[in-house]
C-alpha cells in the first residue's frame, strides 16, 4: 500500500497496482475493535456522559467517535486509540467545565482498565490527544491523535450547532430570555466559525471542510440564522 506524506504523518493513498481504490470500503474490511474494549467503552465510559449537559451528552460522544473513525480511515493510525481518545474526550465534564480536557487527560492516565488493550506510552499519547481537543486551544494538537479527534469534536452543521449552542446556554445561563440566548448564539457562532474564528480544520477528509464554506455563508446573513434560532427554540 503507497503512502504520502501529508504534514508530519502518513496518508494512505489512492492509488493501489495504478487504479483508483475506495479507501473507506477497503479499509473497513481490515479494521476490528477488540471486543473488550468496546465492551468497556460501551458499559463503562459512554453512559457517564449522560449526567452532563444537553450539548454534551452520549450522542454527542457517539458523534465524536463516529466523525473520528471516518477520519482515521484515511491515515496510518491505531483504530482503537482514535476509538479510546473519542469516548473519553469530554469526561473531565464531571469535574469542571473550563478546564475539562485537562481532566480528561487525567482520567486517561488514571485509568488502569487502558492497560489491558494499550502501552503506557499509547495511554501517554491519547491523554495528550484528549487534552488537545478543545476548539479553543492556544496550541496546535501534538499529534495527528490529536487531531484526529479535535476535528471529530466539530460538527458543523448551522441547525446543529445553534440547537448546542442553546442547550448550553439554557443550562449555564438560565437567567437570559430568549434574546439574550439569541445574542449568546450570535456572539458564539462569529468567535468561533466566521472568518478569523478560533476554529481550525485539520484535514482534507473532514466533510467539516465543505459544511465550513457554507456555514460562513450563512453567518453573513443574520437574518437566515434568526430563523434557525426561532424554530429551534419552539
Amino acid at each position: 500500500m503507497n503512502k504520502e506524506k501529508i504534514g508530519n504523518f502518513a496518508r494512505i493513498t489512492d492509488i493501489d497496482k495504478g487504479k483508483a481504490i475506495n479507501k473507506r470500503t477497503r479499509l473497513e474490511n481490515i479494521i476490528s475493535m477488540n471486543t473488550g474494549l468496546t465492551l468497556y467503552i460501551e458499559r463503562e465510559i459512554l453512559p457517564r456522559y449522560n449526567g452532563f449537559d444537553k450539548a454534551h451528552r452520549e450522542d454527542h460522544a457517539r458523534m465524536v467517535i463516529k466523525q473520528s473513525l471516518e477520519i482515521a480511515r484515511y491515515y496510518a493510525v491505531n483504530i482503537e486509540m482514535v476509538y479510546a481518545i473519542a469516548a473519553f474526550h469530554d469526561l473531565g465534564l464531571a469535574i469542571d467545565r473550563k478546564t475539562h480536557h485537562l481532566e480528561s487527560g487525567r482520567i486517561v492516565r488514571k485509568d488502569q482498565r487502558l492497560h489491558e488493550w494499550f502501552t503506557q506510552e499509547e495511554i501517554e499519547t491519547m491523554a495528550q490527544a484528549v487534552e488537545d481537543h478543545r476548539a479553543s486551544s492556544d496550541h496546535e494538537p501534538r499529534s495527528i491523535y490529536g487531531k484526529i479527534v479535535a476535528e471529530g469534536d466539530r460538527y458543523i452543521e448551522p441547525e446543529k450547532i445553534i440547537e448546542r449552542t442553546i442547550q448550553y446556554g439554557l443550562d449555564h445561563y438560565p437567567e437570559l430570555d430568549k434574546e439574550g440566548h439569541w445574542q449568546r448564539t450570535l456572539d458564539h457562532l462569529h468567535e468561533k466559525y466566521a472568518e478569523g474564528g478560533y476554529l481550525k480544520l485539520w484535514f482534507p477528509e473532514s466533510p467539516n471542510v465543505e459544511r465550513n464554506k457554507s456555514r460562513r455563508e450563512i453567518i453573513k446573513g443574520e437574518s437566515q440564522l434568526r430563523r434557525i434560532f426561532d424554530k429551534i427554540w419552539l
